[in-house]
């Protein structure tokens, strides 16, 4: 019998679990629910959902001890997904609140520029940047579901995977080593968005997204494809 990939759903109080738990349990993976640190052991993949803003939700991170826990596992290499505010998390800093977040990716989440409307809510074009095993299967043009009012404007372009326009253009995927993010939400992103969790769980299941410590994503390196 082929033993399911463990992933781990961090819970900080930073949204509603359901969803994103039975969307990864439909694709493959064996999910369990971290609340502290004991929570991460046994696991394959790591990932860090949530909607709202930084400060509140590193202050709930840091409250259950999972900060320094979490900067670890991607420093070690091991597989990590942010979802929305869990991909915003991975900049230094956020300009909505003036947060210091988890500094593994170079930039910061900044307001959405020219925005026709706030916040930005509904299905919108990711327009990928390079090609990446996390979009295996789906259309170039293909739509997902966003809500959001901020976004991560890297300094690293090389660990952008895809943006999206709404106004100006945005980070709406990122790809380095272990480390995946993406601005939308897979979940609410109907047979596409299963697709890619579906991606992430081969991948992790694979062994494809693991990475030395010494070449991790938490230093500057080369994109991983």
């Amino acid at each position: 019998m082929t033993r399911l990939p463990r992933f781990a759903v961090v819970d900080y109080g930073a949204g509603n679990l359901v969803s994103i738990d039975q969307a990864l349990s439909r694709v493959g993976a064996d999910v369990v629910v971290a609340r502290d640190p004991a929570g991460l052991t046994g696991a394959a993949a790591l990932v860090v959902p949530g909607v709202g803003a930084a400060a509140p939700a590193m202050d709930r991170l840091r409250a259950a001890g999972l900060v320094e826990p979490i900067r670890n596992w991607i420093a070690a290499g091991r597989p990590y997904l942010g979802i929305c505010l869990g991909l915003q998390l991975l900049f230094d800093g956020s300009d909505e609140d003036g947060a210091e977040t988890l500094g593994v990716v170079p930039g910061r989440t900044t307001r959405l520029v020219d925005a026709p409307t706030l916040p930005h809510i509904g299905w919108n074009q990711v327009e990928r940047t390079r090609d990446h095993d996390l979009f295996d299967g789906i259309a170039p043009d293909a739509d997902f579901y966003f809500v959001h009012s901020y976004a991560g404007a890297a300094q690293d372009e090389a660990a952008v995977l895809a943006r999206t326009t709404h106004g100006s253009s945005f980070v709406s995927a990122v790809a380095r080593d272990n480390v995946l993010g993406v601005q939308f939400h897979p979940e609410r992103s109907g047979a596409d968005g299963l697709r890619l969790l579906a991606n992430v769980v081969e991948l992790v299941g694979s062994g494809a997204l693991a990475a030395s410590a010494a070449g991790s994503a938490a230093a500057p390196v080369s994109a991983a494809r």
